[in-house]
């Protein structure tokens, strides 16, 4: 098995306690949120937790895993760092539990709002709304093995926190699911405002927070509550959180093209700023990547970087066909220089 350079002993039972008063993390996504993003975004602007993409708890335990396990590559500068994993099955739950924390994670995370339709044929993902007493099962094995994946005495055999994210329901608003979760005793629970069947196309429902934080009152007051859906910075974050009475929010789809989302004295980026980073993210991609994912993959990064002045689109259509890192600096080179904004100090 492919060891992890971060791997240290954890030395917080629960980081969940430790964190500010009003905190912001980092979403599960998958092909967006893989170590060398992360990487950029400890760089330019750390989130207070961040997470992995989520990964398959059922193929970490089968004969594949190798193919795994750049997944769960971090560095020290991501702390406190969740992994996310995914599954229906408590024992493949269990085994890769333990997995995570001997890695040296501070966290494990349960995915349990996917609505992907291959997720949920599975039985995980949001198919786990429909199906309480296997959700129980497996966080119940979650919790079994992370504890058995630390070294005896370490952090008084706790085990590292073991938290879930979901969405409000499937078909509907499912306050009594909800409700069963708060029951696990949780450290943490992060709830997408939205249902399955909603997907991401109707707004977030952060009108339905205030009735999710009473029921964590009544039911678990120690647990977390983070807010997640159509935030788009931290700004915007707080905002969420003063309205809405939860204790934290998750940004994803916001941080797309702006690693630095997260920096604690917010600057504006000008495009030549914009595209160094971009051009510094190609880099590091093909470097980790090269024979695992396609570089294909940057593309939807460069949509993201590449937006908002005049003469973007044009510097897009061009970025979408290049094959490598190389192209993409040399093109970015060029560009600065047709457009006379220079680029001397940048070095491609």
């Amino acid at each position: 098995m492919a060891t992890n350079k971060a791997q240290i002993k954890v030395s917080q039972p629960n980081f969940w306690l430790s964190l500010p008063k009003l905190f912001f993390v980092l979403a599960p996504m998958a092909n967006v949120t893989d170590s060398v993003f992360r990487k950029l975004i400890a760089k330019y602007g750390r989130p207070d937790v961040t997470w992995t993409e989520f990964v398959s708890a059922d193929g970490l335990m089968s004969p594949g895993q190798e193919k795994l396990l750049h997944n769960l590559v971090f560095s020290r500068a991501e702390r406190p760092i969740v992994a996310q994993l995914f599954t229906g099955h408590p024992k493949e739950m269990r085994g890769a539990a333990e997995l995570v924390a001997k890695l040296g994670f501070d966290g494990l995370d349960i995915n349990m709002g996917c609505p992907d339709r291959s997720v949920e044929k599975q039985g995980s993902g949001a198919a786990l709304i429909r199906n309480p007493e296997v959700a129980i099962a497996v966080i119940n094995a979650a919790q079994e093995g992370v504890r058995v994946g630390l070294e005896r005495g370490q952090v008084d055999g706790v085990g590292i926190p073991v938290s879930v994210k979901t969405r409000i329901g499937y078909n509907t608003v499912d306050f009594d699911w909800l409700k069963i979760l708060l029951e696990q005793k949780l450290p943490a629970l992060t709830v997408h405002l939205r249902t399955r069947k909603e997907m991401s196309d109707v707004p977030a429902h952060w009108e339905l927070m205030p009735e999710i934080v009473r029921l964590r009152n009544e039911i678990s007051p120690e647990t977390l509550i983070i807010g997640n859906g159509d935030i788009e910075n931290p700004e915007m974050g707080a905002k969420m959180i003063a309205e809405s009475g939860c204790d934290g929010v998750m940004i994803g789809r916001g941080i797309f093209g702006k690693p630095w989302l997260f920096e604690k004295v917010p600057t504006e980026k000008t495009p030549a700023e914009r595209l160094k980073i971009m051009v510094e993210h190609a880099k590091l991609f093909e470097k980790t990547f090269k024979d695992i994912k396609s570089f294909d993959v940057m593309k939807k990064h460069f949509k993201a970087y590449v937006s908002g002045w005049d003469g973007a689109k044009e510097l897009r259509v061009e970025l979408m066909n290049t094959k490598n890192s190389k192209e993409v600096a040399k093109i970015v080179k060029e560009y600065l220089v047709r457009i006379a904004w220079g680029c001397d100090a940048f070095l491609f």
